[in-house]
């Protein structure tokens, strides 16, 4: 029966910390020779290298990345388990590594995270902005507890990993108090020749918005496209057209950037998922948010 030595993955996860033999023997109090034993060790017994040298310093291989994503798990295990036996608190804040899809509002990443940061024992959060793929990856190799995105994961990735649909809403337009004079009334019909600020071609919006907009027949001129939904904000906020936002977060929208809703599309949804590495969600935070995502955001009106 294959098994792996604990003491191994601790010696593996130090070098791969410090970046050297000879900083982890100091580290572990331990001769160099102890710890390169150990490394060969656990290479033996996955077959294959962990490290690669560049220069004076060890850099990860593929394999190396992958094990220290489960060995750095492990150890989290390991510290909660003792933790739980001994009916004592760790003392030790623990960290939510979330991945937030580049193109996802901010404003909806927030309110899902919301619930999560509010409470007593709130985790520290770790969260990191990159195009989904990227952060599937990292998922993959567990550098990441969740990723939000506005897409599922895609079939025939070749990822171990499961979305959650946490959140579904139609699309309002807003303006300006200024434009919504202009362009208010009778929507969608006074919307023709509106300017539009739009999020880019690569969302899941745009392409519905795109399809909305065609079969309106209605006339309008692109003024911007944006991949940072925050940004088309500010330039909406500036009057300089009129722009999209999931009606879930109408009222933050209204707030924080004083403008006034045109009219809500309910044919055009934006769709959000929580994707982890495993179906059966173990850890606390991420079971949470999902639980309370779905009850407030799948029941919402829109």
């Amino acid at each position: 029966m294959d098994w792996l030595n604990y003491h191994h993955l601790m010696y593996f996860r130090t070098v791969a910390e410090e970046g050297s033999i000879a900083a982890a023997s100091r580290q572990l109090h331990v001769s160099r020779s102890a710890v390169s034993m150990q490394i060969k060790s656990l290479e033996q017994a996955l077959g294959a290298a962990l490290f690669e040298r560049r220069g004076r310093h060890l850099s990860l291989t593929e394999t190396g990345e992958l094990v220290l994503g489960y060995a750095t798990e492990i150890h989290r295990s390991g510290r909660e388990l003792l933790d739980a036996v001994r009916g004592t608190p760790s003392g030790r804040q623990q960290t939510l590594r979330v991945g937030i899809a580049d193109v996802m509002p901010k404003m909806v990443a927030f309110q899902l995270l919301l619930s999560v940061m509010q409470e007593a024992d709130a985790p520290r959060l770790d969260c990191r902005e990159d195009h989904p793929d990227r952060l599937f990856a990292e998922l993959a190799l567990h550098k990441l507890d969740l990723v939000l995105a506005d897409v599922p994961l895609p079939p025939g990735l070749g990822i171990k990993a499961y979305h959650h649909l946490i959140a579904d809403s139609s699309v309002t337009l807003f303006a300006t108090p200024a434009l919504a004079r202009r362009w208010g009334g009778d929507f969608p019909k006074s919307l023709d020749q509106v300017p539009m600020l739009l999020p880019s071609r690569t969302t899941a919006m745009r392409r519905a918005l795109d399809e909305w907009l065609d079969r309106s027949g209605l006339h309008y001129s692109i003024v911007g496209e944006f991949e940072d939904s925050a940004l088309l904000k500010v330039f909406g906020q500036a009057g300089l057209g009129v722009f999209p936002a999931p009606t879930i977060v109408a009222d933050g929208v209204i707030q924080r950037y004083g403008v006034q809703p045109l009219g809500e599309i309910p044919e055009v949804r934006e769709r959000f998922y929580a994707i982890t590495p495993e179906r059966k969600i173990r850890q606390p935070a991420v079971e949470k948010l999902v639980r309370e995502a779905k009850a407030h955001f799948l029941e919402a009106p829109g």
